[in-house]
């Protein structure tokens, strides 16, 4: 396992364009950054051969998602946008080459149909898994706590199981985000022998308080063992919010980290 820099919560101290090389001088292998479209595709490609990172993730255009709206994915009336996010995330993909793409389910509209929109969003999740292996890319979904996003259509393992289920593509993966089953209160070990298997990508950060390792009490090295046991050697992205002294200064757990996992090389 690897250690990437989600670039969209960490090193925001800088713009966009500075994070990667951020990243690389404090010590992680790869970055991920959840919607990269600010800058051309051009512009990022060059970024990360100048920093010699991988770009680990990226999501698919979300429409107003992070800004607390339905988003594309399981809403039946924004099919056409679901489309036109699919096309351009697909062409910056070409590009950049990410080693997985997340698809985010998006929030439930009040007295909208939950059954109506988990089958819009399978539909769009198996279509966006077909897209993208022409790519050879492979395609996440997540389950979010829906105590910090309340109407998030997807929030357990059973959840996420049941659409990976009825998606049913090999290229379609669970992407993991401890912090989110934490915040639930779920057995975390549980949670991963659970999705022992279909697990594409983990994420992390403590709980609580959504922060660098060792400022809150999940114990790590147990999870990770657990990961390890339950066959995961992908990329583990760090998700978390810096306090107010910046990333830097919450980078203590990283050294104590690496000796862990061993560094790709960057060809």
């Amino acid at each position: 396992m690897n250690i990437a820099a989600n670039l969209s919560l960490l090193f925001t101290e800088r713009p966009l364009a500075e994070r990667v090389l951020a990243a690389r001088i404090a010590g992680f292998s790869g970055v991920e950054i959840q919607f990269p479209y600010e800058l051309p595709a051009i512009r990022l490609k060059e970024l990360l051969e100048q920093a010699g990172l991988p770009l680990v993730l990226i999501n698919l255009p979300a429409g107003d998602f992070m800004t607390g709206g339905l988003g594309l994915a399981a809403v039946p009336e924004r099919q056409a946008e679901f489309d036109a996010a699919l096309q351009e995330a697909l062409t910056y993909a070409a590009m950049v080459r990410p080693a997985a793409v997340n698809v985010l389910a998006g929030r439930l509209a009040e007295g909208a149909s939950r059954e109506q929109a988990l089958a819009t969003f399978i539909t769009n999740l198996r279509k966006t898994a077909e897209a993208f292996a022409v790519l050879n890319i492979p395609v996440l979904c997540e389950a979010i706590n829906p105590l910090d996003m309340p109407g998030f259509l997807v929030n357990t393992p059973e959840d996420l199981l049941y659409v990976l289920q009825q998606v049913n593509h090999p290229q379609c993966l669970a992407q993991l985000d401890l912090y989110h089953m934490a915040r639930q209160e779920l057995d975390m070990e549980q949670v991963i022998q659970s999705l022992a298997g279909r697990i594409g990508h983990v994420q992390f950060a403590d709980y609580p308080g959504r922060g660098a390792p060792g400022t809150g009490h999940l114990d790590f090295p147990r999870l990770l063992a657990a990961l390890q046991q339950a066959g995961y050697q992908g990329w583990l992205g760090a998700e978390y919010r810096p306090d107010a002294a910046g990333t830097e200064a919450s980078l203590a757990w990283l050294s104590q980290w690496q000796g862990s996992f061993r560094r790709p090389s960057v060809v």
